[in-house]
């Protein structure tokens, strides 16, 4: 085994309050692509009169829901995806009682679909949606099914992804739960993330335990403040950690 996994592993040993904070390269390996990486969704050129980033934003949901339909039930609901090993690792840890949450800023429900109970959903989750006018809630089918701009079919208002767009704050009840979380964990490993994206970056600042991991393809900001770097991929990295501990 490598020796940067079993040091992994023996800190997963010592621990006993580990929360994981992840982000879109935890689902890459289930085949949802990234955003920023050079093959990720913001590469793309559509061909259209707007970019990947301008359609996953709030006014552009305003001004032009058709187009922010087509695109996102096109780009970001994979009906078809499975949980990767990461996913799989995690809430093997959590059914140990050594995980105590997972803090996410991915919209898929793969956390949950892998058997984790504790999950954050900084950004929400496409797997929620709700009328604008009544809440009637609709689930992720109801919205691939729908022509156009999906309509409520109790009281014919817009439906709307339960998903934080540009330009839209965070729910105050899960930010809460994710740095209560974090703030009492006695490791957090964070992983498949860039921490490029605010605020959901700036929760790792409200940790203050022993160990701190960092598991990403690439270099990240929080680097130099990690006890253990692994720049590896993320699902092959915590399948072996977590295996006969």
């Amino acid at each position: 085994m490598d020796a940067k996994i079993q040091e992994l592993k023996d800190i997963l040993q010592n621990s006993d309050n580990i929360v994981f904070f992840g982000g879109a390269g935890i689902s890459t390996a289930s085949g949802i692509p990234d955003f920023r990486s050079s093959d990720g969704l913001y590469s793309q050129n559509l061909g259209r009169h707007f970019t990947p980033e301008q359609a996953v934003s709030h006014s552009f949901f305003v001004q032009y829901p058709e187009d922010f339909f087509d695109f996102y039930k096109e780009n970001l609901i994979y009906p078809d995806a499975k949980p990767s090993g990461c996913h799989i690792a995690l809430a093997r840890l959590e059914e140990m009682g050594k995980l105590k949450a997972v803090v996410t800023q991915n919209i898929d429900g793969l956390h949950q679909a892998a058997g984790s109970k504790v999950v954050y959903e900084l950004h929400g989750s496409v797997l929620r949606n709700y009328c604008m006018k009544c809440g009637q809630f609709y689930d992720e089918k109801f919205i691939l099914e729908s022509e156009g701009i999906p309509k409520c079919t109790k009281c014919g208002g817009s439906v709307k992804p339960d998903v934080v767009l540009y330009e839209e704050g965070l729910d105050q009840d899960v930010i809460n739960g994710a740095v209560d979380a974090i703030s009492k964990a006695d490791t957090l490993i964070i992983g498949g993330t860039s921490l490029i994206v605010y605020p959901a970056a700036g929760l790792i600042n409200y940790f203050h335990g022993s160990k701190l991991v960092l598991i990403n393809k690439s270099k990240t900001s929080a680097d130099s403040k990690a006890d253990l770097v692994i720049n590896d991929d993320i699902a092959k990295v915590m399948m072996e950690a977590v295996e006969n501990l």
